[in-house]
Formats: C-alpha cells, sequence, structure tokens
C-alpha cells in the first residue's frame, strides 16, 4: 500500500483524507491539534503535528512518503511545494498560491519528480477541458464562469465562505489578467461586471478575478481568454464599497496607538457573516465556452458543472468538487498513468485523453459530473 501524506487538514484538506483513506495509507499533517484529531476520528488516519513554515521538520516528515498532497493556505503554498520538490517527492498541490509556479519547474525535473498544480476545481477542473480540446485543435477562445455560493442567499451580503474571508478577499484585490485579441491585459477585480443565467444556478453575476493562472502561460495561440467569478446579483458592487474605503488594505493603519492593517478587521468581522451555518448547504456552478479552430457549430463547445452538497456526509460541495479533482489526479499518479516530471498543471493532463477520461470516471463515481454541448 503506498503512503500518501496530506499537508493541510482544513475542510478540503479533510475531504482529501477521507477519500483516499483505506485505499493508500494516509498520513494528515496540520498545527491544529483539534483538527487533526477529528480527521483521525472519522477516517482513522494518522496524523502528525508541524509547523509549515518549519521547511527542515516538514522536509524530515515527507521522506518516507510515496506521494504528498498540498493543502495549505495560498501564503504557504508555495514554500511548501518547494520543500516538497526538493525532498523528491511527487506533489499534487491545491494551494492556489500567487506565485509562479514554473519557477520550480527546473528543480522539479533536475529531482525527476512529479509535480501538479492548481488541481483543484477552479483552477483545475476548468484547466483539464481547456487542455482537453486545445490538445485536439487550437483554442480560439477560452471562458470561464465559476462560483460557489450557498443554497440560500441571505442577506445582507447573501454569500457564505467555505474559506476564511481573508482567502476570497485575495481574489477582490488581485489585479486580474486576461487575454483579448491576443494581448495579454490586466484589469481590476470585481469589474467587467455581467448578469448571466445558467441553469439551475439562476440569475448571477459574473466579474473579472485574476482565474487564468498557467493558462496565459501555456496556452499563448489562444487570442481570447477570459475568466470571471460568480456570485449573487449586487455582491461585487459592496465589495467595490469595502475595497475603495479601504478595507481590504495590508498596509498597517494606527488607530488609538495601534498599529493595525484593515484587512485584519475586516476579515473578522466578516468572518461571522460569511461562516457557514450548521445545516446550511452550498452549490458549486461552472460553465466552460471554447471555441476551437475550424468552422460549424462543432468549434464552439461548451462545458457545464452543477453541484451540491453531499447531504448524507455533510460534504460541502467546494471541497467535493476541489477535493476529488484532486484526489482523482492523485490515483492518476500513484497507478503510475502520469509520469511526466516537472510542473504540471491540470491542462497537460486534460492534454492526454486517457489521463482525462481517467479524472472524469473517478468524478463521476463520487456522483460529480458535467453536461457537454455546443452553444
Amino acid at each position: 500500500m503506498q503512503n500518501i501524506m496530506v499537508i493541510g487538514c482544513g475542510m478540503i484538506g479533510k475531504t482529501i483524507v477521507a477519500d483516499l483513506a483505506g485505499e493508500f495509507s494516509v498520513t494528515c499533517v496540520d498545527r491544529e491539534t483539534d483538527a487533526l484529531a477529528a480527521v483521525h476520528a472519522r477516517t482513522g488516519a494518522e496524523t502528525r503535528e508541524a509547523d509549515f513554515n518549519d521547511t527542515q521538520s516538514l522536509a524530515a516528515l515527507v521522506a518516507d512518503q510515496d506521494l504528498i498532497i498540498g493543502a495549505v493556505p495560498g501564503f504557504l503554498g508555495y514554500r511548501v511545494l518547494e520543500t516538497v520538490i526538493r525532498a523528491g517527492k511527487d506533489v499534487v498541490d491545491i494551494s492556489f498560491f500567487p506565485e509562479d509556479p514554473f519557477g520550480l519547474d527546473a528543480l522539479a525535473r533536475e529531482k525527476r519528480v512529479r509535480a501538479v498544480v492548481d488541481c483543484g476545481v477552479a483552477p483545475g477542473l476548468c484547466n483539464l477541458v481547456a487542455g482537453r480540446w486545445n490538445a485536439r485543435a487550437p483554442l480560439k477562445g477560452y471562458e470561464c464562469l465559476v462560483g460557489g455560493l450557498p443554497l440560500e442567499a441571505k442577506p445582507p451580503f447573501r454569500y457564505r465562505a467555505p474559506f476564511s474571508p481573508g482567502d476570497v478577499i485575495e481574489e477582490y484585490t488581485r489585479p486580474a489578467r486576461y487575454r483579448a485579441k491576443g494581448k495579454d491585459l490586466t484589469g481590476l477585480a470585481l469589474s467587467e461586471t455581467e448578469m448571466v443565467h445558467i441553469p439551475p444556478g439562476g440569475e448571477l453575476e459574473a466579474f473579472l478575478t485574476d482565474g487564468l493562472r498557467t493558462l496565459l502561460t501555456t496556452m499563448p495561440d489562444t487570442p481570447d481568454m477570459i475568466e470571471k467569478t460568480l456570485r449573487f446579483p449586487g455582491h461585487a458592487a459592496a465589495m467595490r464599497a469595502f475595497r475603495e474605503a479601504g478595507m481590504f488594505s495590508r498596509e498597517k493603519i494606527d488607530v488609538n496607538g495601534v498599529s493595525i492593517a484593515p484587512l485584519d478587521i475586516t476579515s473578522r468581522l466578516l468572518f461571522k457573516h460569511w461562516k457557514y451555518k450548521a445545516g446550511e448547504a452550498d452549490f458549486t456552478i461552472m460553465r466552460i465556452r471554447v471555441t476551437v479552430a475550424g468552422e460549424g457549430p462543432d468549434t464552439r463547445q461548451e462545458t457545464v458543472l452543477y453541484d451540491e452538497m453531499d447531504r448524507d456526509s455533510g460534504t460541502m460541495s467546494m471541497a467535493r468538487t476541489t477535493g476529488y479533482t484532486c484526489t482523482a489526479v492523485a490515483r492518476l499518479m500513484a497507478n503510475g498513468k502520469y509520469t511526466r516530471t516537472g510542473i504540471s498543471p491540470p491542462e497537460y493532463i486534460g492534454a492526454r485523453e486517457p489521463c482525462y477520461d481517467f479524472v472524469m470516471r473517478e468524478l463521476k463515481k463520487r456522483n460529480i459530473q458535467m453536461s457537454e454541448g455546443t452553444f
């Protein structure tokens, strides 16, 4: 039985552990003892307490493992990934760090490590779809609209966050890269808002965020590429007001003699409003449209994902769609079906039809399915 270590025991990390436990010998690493105790009680997986900032200790922990899964917060992701690669361990990562993962490509190839990054739902599953179509015929256009939302849109924000508010706010402040008519451009997150209707999600608003990530590098000849985040109407305007008022700023200000970053206060205040309450359910919705080279209706392909919380297990949809995409790729690697060394964004996997089909079968087993058609 192969040894798999999951670094990070948050909502998605524990979902990954539960999905892999039994089939593999799974160890979960985190600094939160309560979270480790809960995942052990649920899955029987081994647990280790560790400080993710201690790279020396982390390298020692992964030494006897066959495959590592990185599920830490984004600000820690690159450092953890580099530590794992230096240790010579294959890895699947979902931490969505802001740094360029290709900065570790030479190191990964030198260590002969297979390192799959951005392996969640978006980025992740959408990249698989893009890679699949681009391998069949060069893409002329790519658009992804994606969001994770509560089934019940309660005021005042009509939003819940499966992650910490700080992680969500990062999407609302980071400059958003996209491509139009062959030119790489940068816009403000939360801009270019449009209303869309994607059944069964109903009427939603889509706005610009920095979601293309590696696709801008791996598909340089695709002239039009954009990704937008989906929320219930009115959310973008509220978040723009927060941002423009300086409430998302990391620059510290003096408040009665105390130096504090406004973002820290905002995150703390929003946490109680955005945190899912017991019994509340979520859904994930994603629409991918690609235009491929050629003529006729078959050149305009649409893929739609809609998924809801698994009420039987209590697994949130965002954890399902992110975590199970990751575990599908982990199985692909554990079974030796994907052998490319170096940094691999998911579009590289999607470009290999047998690998794409394997991941889709694994998702279907877990009742995550995508519909396909033309538009």
